[in-house]
């Protein structure tokens, strides 16, 4: 079992469903997520560069527009269409985040949109407590395999199943290339002060661990903190902070009422960047149809006051 655990780093299918201890967290399966987060530390002994931090900045906007964009606007809910060479371009940069693969993504948060907020949710504050929602939720053994009866759409996708399976080949690959990229800085370009660590610790680590718990957020605070302008079947609230440091999904009290919408900054004020990251690709022509919210959707089940 003890390899078949460690083999489940690179291959998702190794182990199976957990169908025993389903709320427990194995601490041998989820290790490469504990030591990603103690590997933030490097820090204080690895040099600062601007060229690291504006890196780290850079592939963060990145993959969290592949995460919000794509995993969540055009895998889980169909908000608009695209080409399959597309699909599968920002289905690997969204796996390169480290979040797992896009049919993992999509199917476990369409569960939770089928449940949101009531005791078959699997990562509600309400019934569940905040750190469970946060983080808990998604290393429990239950959670760890794909719902693919959720995304019947999807697994007919060869390349989204490879991605889903080998989810780590993604994430590991940029990792390697930001080492090798930044080994190869330091002897070409040695004004940019910057070296392979630098860049892995900035680039990846970092980049990756904060972009985890921003995406972590969208389920624990923006359902107990904010305003709810329409009365949903849920505790899901819009927060403009979160909305900005995610590219637009804290407006979730919008997206929990209209969740097939392409924007979910419903309003000219609410600054939904990955929406106008959409817009520009719906420009160019490597996305369409996106999905816009009815004029009678806004005035619907409004909230009281």
């Amino acid at each position: 079992m003890i390899f078949k655990t460690i083999l489940a780093w690179f291959d998702s299918n190794a182990v199976g469903a957990y169908e025993k201890n389903p709320d427990k967290i194995e601490v041998l399966r989820i290790l490469p997520f504990v030591i990603l987060h103690l590997a933030c530390f490097a820090v204080f002994w690895i040099e600062f560069s601007t060229t690291a931090l504006i890196i780290a900045i850079v592939l963060y906007v990145l993959r969290m527009f592949a995460i919000t964009g794509f995993y969540h606007r055009y895998f889980a809910h169909k908000a608009f269409k695209t080409s399959r060479a597309i699909q599968f371009i920002f289905a690997f940069l969204g796996a390169s985040a480290a979040q797992r693969g896009p049919l993992w993504w999509a199917s476990h948060h369409r569960h939770h949109h089928a449940h949101s907020d009531h005791p078959n949710d699997p990562h509600s504050p309400k019934q569940h407590g905040f750190f469970w929602s946060h983080i808990s939720w998604f290393l429990a053994n239950k959670n760890f395999a794909s719902k693919n009866e959720r995304v019947k759409d999807l697994i007919q996708y060869p390349e989204l199943k490879f991605l889903d399976r080998y989810d780590a080949v993604a994430p590991i690959g940029l990792a390697i290339s930001l080492f090798v990229l930044g080994a190869w800085l330091e002897s070409s370009a040695p004004h940019l002060h910057t070296n392979g660590m630098q860049l892995l610790v900035w680039g990846f680590v970092i980049s990756t661990v904060f972009l985890y718990h921003m995406t972590f957020t969208v389920n624990s605070l923006a359902h107990v903190w904010g305003k709810r302008r329409f009365m949903t079947n849920d505790d899901s609230r819009n927060n403009s902070l979160i909305a900005i440091l995610t590219l637009g999904e804290g407006w979730h009290n919008n997206h929990h009422h209209f969740p097939s919408s392409a924007r979910q900054g419903f309003y000219w004020w609410e600054i939904d960047l990955t929406y106008y990251g959409l817009k520009i690709l719906s420009a160019l022509g490597l996305i369409w149809d996106l999905r816009k919210v009815p004029t009678e959707v806004l005035s619907q089940k409004r909230a009281v006051k």
